[in-house]
This record gives structure tokens, C-alpha cells and sequence, in this order.
């Protein structure tokens, strides 16, 4: 088993055009990712020429066994590999973890122009209907994403803001109170609040967030989730894509309990299996292999797990400085 995190870089000073429509969508990170793939195949490929012509590679077999003619040289790290030939070469391989960064990661060009007090930093968690709604692989997927968006930020010391998409939830009606009936019954209250208790409130008291935030909450789901939870969240993200005004007895809630409503225009689904497999696929990015022959690149069933996406705006100037995704998914 293999575990694969895939990652945007800066989207706003990497120059991606993204396309977008009206309503929820998945198009920028789906053509971030494109970009990011393609622009990382072309920045090693002299790497590659350079190092086949001085006779430095060695025949090896990819993270999950199979066996696919990938080269690799050490960068010095006795636990990581730069894969410099084959499927592989324009991605970086963390041995001892079994992870594979799609494409590598230069962290020392990470980071932020000016000081972290001059931000504001929110991130957003999507947890994936593709994987089961397990409490401690939740924390799990958290706490490694959390991780990776310090580091891309240079380093910080926290967010200010941590919203959370649980998957299975929607606010789509004909109209807002229908909306807000539909949102009551959908999801699983209860391993959403075991996910809020054991993976969001941990980061909050080691003073990682400063905020906590819900996705896509009406009425009676944030209600009930209040009345449960050790700290409450102060967002609730909404999208009205399909109706035109908050529901009034979600905006009288809110008024009672502090909590800021936030419109979004985000997928609750934003990475689905088929979305990642093309993404790889040998019509894509040709880090998977051929299903037909099983050959060209690794094998195996794809799942994504979880997408994190992170902003941080420039306080006095209202501008986004750094914006961008990492995702994590495991291939067995």
C-alpha cells in the first residue's frame, strides 16, 4: 500500500487560468492540479537528461512493489528518493512513510513574503465520501494535512481559521426553507461531532487554529451539533447556489451562538475517484499504469481520502498572496 499526496503549489503566482462557473464547483482544483502536474514534468525533464547522461541512476521498483523500470537518485536524505526516470521521475518518494508526492515539493521556496502577523489564514478540510467515517484516520488526515500547510506557508505557527466539509452534505432546495428541512436529515451527526471532539478541537487547543468553522450546516444540524461539541465552531460555511437568501431561522440561530455565516462555492465531493484516476491515469498526468496491460506506471486501487485547500490574504491590502490544495489518497 502506497500513499500518495498531491499538491497545487501557489495557484495565484503559479499562473494557472482557472475556469469558473456558478455554483459548486471542483474546476480549480482539478486544473490546478493539471498545471502543477504538467509544469513539474517539464522542470525535471533537463534533471533527468542530465543525470541519465552522467550515469548516476539504478533500476528499482516503485513504493508498492511492482516493478515498472523507475530510476532514482538520493538527495541526501537516507529515507527519500527522487525518482529521475520513468512514470516516476518529476515525483519524490518518502520510503520510510510509503508516500509518494505528486509532483516533488521544493520546500525551500515555501513560504511567506512578510510576517505571519500581516495574514489571515483560512484553511478548509474535505473529508471524502470515498473513505469510511473512521474517528482516528480522520485525526489522522487532519493532523497530516495540517501539517503540510504550515510547512508550504514557511513554516507558521498556525491558521486563523479551520472549516470542515463532512461528506454527504448539501444545502440544495427549490427554495431556502426547503434547503434547511433537506440539510436537517443529511450526514451522520454522530461521527461528525467523534471527528470535531477527537481531530478539530485538539488542534484548537494546541493553538494551531484560532477559529474553527462547519461547512454546509443548516438550522437543525448546527443546532444539534452545538448542543454537543466542547467548542463550538464560529463559521458555518453555506452555498445558496440553487436559492437566493439564507434561511431566517438559520440566521437567528446564528445571531444567538456567534456564529459568522460564510457563503462558498465549494464541491462537499471535490475529489471523486473517477476525477483522481483521470487526473493520474496514462491520458492524464501517466503516473498510473495502463489498465489494459497493467503496465507504464503503478497499479492498484486509487481512493482519495481527503483534500485540504488554504488561503492567506495580506491583512491591510485585501489581497490572496498564497492559495493552493494538497490531497491525500492511498493506492492498494
Amino acid at each position: 500500500m502506497a500513499k500518495l499526496i498531491l499538491s497545487t503549489g501557489n495557484i495565484i503566482s503559479g499562473g494557472p487560468s482557472i475556469v469558473r462557473k456558478p455554483g459548486a464547483s471542483n474546476l480549480e482544483l482539478v486544473n490546478s492540479l493539471k498545471v502543477s502536474f504538467q509544469d513539474a514534468q517539464l522542470d525535471y525533464a533537463d534533471e533527468i537528461e542530465n543525470l541519465n547522461a552522467n550515469g548516476t541512476t539504478k533500476t528499482t521498483t516503485t513504493t508498492n512493489g511492482a516493478s515498472n523500470g523507475v530510476h532514482e537518485a538520493t538527495n541526501g536524505d537516507s529515507n527519500t528518493t527522487n525518482p529521475v526516470a520513468g512514470p516516476l521521475y518529476w515525483t519524490a518518494q518518502d520510503q520510510k512513510n510509503n508516500t509518494i508526492f505528486v509532483p516533488r515539493i521544493d520546500w525551500e521556496t515555501a513560504g511567506l513574503s512578510e510576517e505571519r502577523s500581516q495574514y489571515d489564514i483560512t484553511v478548509k478540510i474535505f473529508f471524502l465520501p470515498t473513505t469510511t467515517p473512521d474517528v482516528s484516520r480522520r485525526a489522522q488526515y487532519t493532523t497530516e494535512a495540517m501539517e503540510l500547510v504550515l510547512k508550504e506557508l514557511g513554516g507558521i505557527p498556525d491558521v486563523d481559521l479551520l472549516v470542515v466539509s463532512f461528506p454527504g452534505m448539501s444545502f440544495d432546495g427549490d427554495c431556502e426553507w426547503e434547503a434547511d428541512k433537506l440539510n436537517a436529515s443529511q450526514g451522520d451527526d454522530e461521527s461528525e461531532i467523534a471527528t470535531w471532539q477527537a481531530a478539530v478541537e485538539e488542534l484548537h487547543r494546541h493553538g494551531l487554529v484560532k477559529r474553527l468553522g462547519i461547512s454546509e450546516f443548516g438550522t437543525e444540524k448546527l443546532a444539534r451539533f452545538i448542543k454537543r461539541v466542547a467548542i463550538p465552531p464560529a463559521v458555518d460555511q453555506i452555498n445558496l447556489k440553487n436559492c437566493c437568501n439564507v434561511p431566517p431561522p438559520l440566521a437567528t440561530l446564528a445571531k444567538e451562538q456567534n456564529v459568522e455565516l460564510l457563503v462558498h462555492s465549494d464541491c462537499t465531493d471535490i475529489l471523486p475517484e473517477g476525477t483522481l484516476r483521470e487526473l493520474l491515469g496514462p491520458q492524464g498526468a501517466g503516473l498510473l499504469a495502463d489498465p489494459a496491460t497493467g503496465s507504464g506506471g503503478l497499479t492498484g486501487n486509487l481512493t482519495p481520502q481527503w483534500v485540504i485547500k488554504y488561503t492567506a490574504v495580506v491583512k491591510n491590502r485585501g489581497v490572496i498572496e498564497n492559495k493552493g490544495y494538497f490531497a491525500g489518497a492511498e493506492l492498494n
